[in-house]
């Protein structure tokens, strides 16, 4: 996902009739980092922020197999992976 497919993501999720969440402050911790790291500039990521993106990585890995396709009813799992920046359903970028 991209920064801007992630924000307005985090934003919709934590979204709720009786919400008060300040859209900045939307979503899981993890997944407003994965956010703050996907708008720096690659010169400026700490060695905190490779290594979240690298349990991120293995977080996705270990829960999408290649063969593993969301089906009906599994919307959980899809949003889970969109939480920290990953949408099963998108094509992979070739």
């Amino acid at each position: 996902m991209t920064s801007e497919e992630l924000a307005a993501w985090l934003r919709t999720e934590s979204a709720a009739e009786n919400s008060e969440t300040v859209p900045d402050d939307s979503g899981p911790e993890k997944g407003r980092h994965v956010l703050h790291i996907l708008q720096k500039r690659r010169t400026d990521l700490t060695d905190d922020d490779i290594k979240l993106m690298y349990r991120v990585v293995d977080t996705v890995t270990e829960q999408r197999r290649e063969d593993l396709e969301p089906t009906a009813g599994q919307s959980h799992w899809r949003h889970r992976l969109m939480n920290i920046g990953h949408d099963p359903l998108k094509p992979p970028k070739t």
